[in-house]
């Protein structure tokens, strides 16, 4: 498998499972047609749309935390070997 490939799966996965989680706990406590808007005003989504966009947006979320992560877990090898040639020779 491409190391690319394996650094979209390694983020993507573990980031599904987080969403999963974190949207079971989030309505566990919370009835999306309680929901208001700033406002005041109701917000005009059915509850299974509501859940569908939390759902992403905390997909999005978990997958942000998991490059992250990923990122500050390469070491000073890897990351020197990516960078482009410098053309004024400072390195």
């Amino acid at each position: 498998m491409p190391s690319a490939l394996r650094r979209i799966g390694s983020v993507v996965w573990p980031a599904f499972l987080g969403a999963a989680a974190l949207e079971v706990v989030v309505f566990a406590f919370v009835d999306p047609q309680s929901l208001h808007l700033p406002g005041g005003g109701e917000v005009p989504l059915s509850p299974t749309a509501i859940y569908s966009l939390a759902f992403f947006a905390f997909w999005v979320l978990v997958a942000g935390a998991c490059v992250l992560t990923l990122t500050l877990g390469r070491g000073a090898n890897e990351l020197n070997a990516e960078s482009p040639d410098d053309p004024a020779g400072l390195r």
